[in-house]
C-alpha cells in the first residue's frame, strides 16, 4: 500500500532543517531510499529558492536515488489563498500545510484555538469545519501550478486540542473527497505521528495515494519509518473489507 523506500518530506538547513541537501542526500542512500522529496517551507520572503534548487540538482548528478525537488507551502486564506512564494518554478511537488487558522477576522494559532474553546466562544465541530474547507480549498489551489500534497493531515486539530477521534465521519469524507479529486497525495508523517488510522482507512478506501514521510529536520531521521509501519499495517484492503 505504501512505498517505505521512499521519505515523501524532509528540511534542509535552507530552512527549518540541521542538515545540508548532500548530508541528506548520503542518508538516504545509506537507507536504502530509492526516492526523497525535499520540502522545506516557504514564503513570500523567502530568497533562497534559486540555491535551494539549484543545490538539490546539483545532487541529482552524483546519486541514483530519485530527488524531488518540493516545498510545503501555508494556506492563510478562508477561500484556500496560500503564502506563496514569487516564483514557483522549477518546482516538481508542493506540499500544503495549516499552521494558522483561517478566519475572516485573521488568523488563529492553536494556542488561540484551544483558548477560545475552552471559554466556549468557538466549538470544536466549527473548527474542524473550517480546516477541512479551508484544507479542500487549498489542494484544489496548489495543484492548479504543481503535483500536491498534503502534510501532517488535521496536525492543525491536534495542536488545538482536538483529537482525531472528535472528527465527523462526514467530515474525514469530506477531506478525502478533495485529495482524490485533486490527485492530492497525502502524507504519513513519521516526526508528527500523523494521521491516525480513520483517515489512513479512508484514503485507502477512496483511491487517495499515501506516502511515507519523515518531515526530517536531520539527516538521522531520513527513511526512519516505526510509526508509519504500524499504522500502515492497521489498514484493512478493501478486498478483504468486502
Amino acid at each position: 500500500m505504501i512505498d517505505l523506500s521512499a521519505d515523501g518530506h524532509v528540511h534542509t538547513a535552507f530552512s527549518s532543517g540541521r542538515d545540508s541537501v548532500s548530508v541528506l542526500v548520503a542518508a538516504a542512500e545509506q537507507a536504502g531510499l530509492t526516492e526523497l522529496t525535499f520540502a522545506d517551507r516557504v514564503g513570500p520572503d523567502t530568497s533562497w529558492l534559486p540555491p535551494y534548487l539549484s543545490s538539490i540538482q546539483r545532487a541529482q548528478q552524483r546519486t541514483d536515488v530519485t530527488l524531488r525537488r518540493g516545498v510545503e507551502v501555508e494556506a492563510i486564506g478562508i477561500d484556500g489563498w496560500l503564502a506563496f512564494p514569487s516564483d514557483l518554478s522549477g518546482l516538481e511537488v508542493i506540499s500544503v500545510g495549516l499552521n494558522r487558522l483561517p478566519l475572516p477576522a485573521g488568523l488563529l494559532s492553536p494556542d488561540a484555538v484551544r483558548t477560545q474553546i475552552d471559554a466556549g466562544a468557538m466549538r470544536a465541530l466549527d473548527v474542524i469545519d473550517q480546516v477541512v474547507t479551508v484544507t479542500g480549498l487549498a489542494v484544489e489551489r496548489v495543484s492548479r501550478y504543481a503535483p500536491t500534497r498534503l502534510a501532517r493531515p488535521l496536525d492543525f486539530l491536534t495542536r488545538a486540542g482536538i483529537e482525531e477521534a472528535a472528527v465527523p465521519d462526514s467530515a474525514l469524507v469530506e477531506l478525502v473527497e478533495a485529495c482524490r479529486v485533486n490527485g492530492t497525495v497525502v502524507e504519513i508523517s513519521e516526526r508528527h505521528r500523523l494521521p491516525g488510522l480513520r483517515l489512513v482507512q479512508a484514503c485507502a478506501d477512496s483511491g487517495v495515494r499515501l506516502v511515507a514521510a519523515s518531515d526530517a529536520v536531520r539527516a538521522s531521521e531520513v527513511g526512519g519509518y516505526r510509526y508509519v509501519r504500524e499504522i500502515t499495517a492497521g489498514v484493512v484492503p478493501a478486498t478483504a473489507a468486502a
